[in-house]
């Protein structure tokens, strides 16, 4: 997990391309989804957090978003993650 406050734009977008961050998550919230949700875009930086997998964020205590995520939260929601 990376917090977005401690790493720079440049940073972000390096390791963006290289897939070394594929989802971001709010840390106060404990939901993680996808780079393009528009629901994580209006998050504030300070919440904000990135995870190389779902994995990852999962073991970390995330919950999918139910937003961009529709099929891995009802998975979630019903138990079956």
């Amino acid at each position: 997990m990376i917090n977005h406050s401690s790493i720079s734009k440049a940073q972000i977008f390096k390791l963006i391309k290289s897939n070394k961050i594929q989802l971001a998550g709010n840390r106060k919230l404990k939901i993680y989804g996808t780079l393009q949700c528009k629901s994580g875009k209006r998050m504030m930086e300070k919440n904000r957090v990135f995870f190389i997998s779902k994995t990852e964020a999962e073991e970390q205590g995330y919950r999918p978003c139910a937003h961009c995520m529709k099929e891995f939260y009802e998975l979630w929601k019903h138990g079956s993650l």
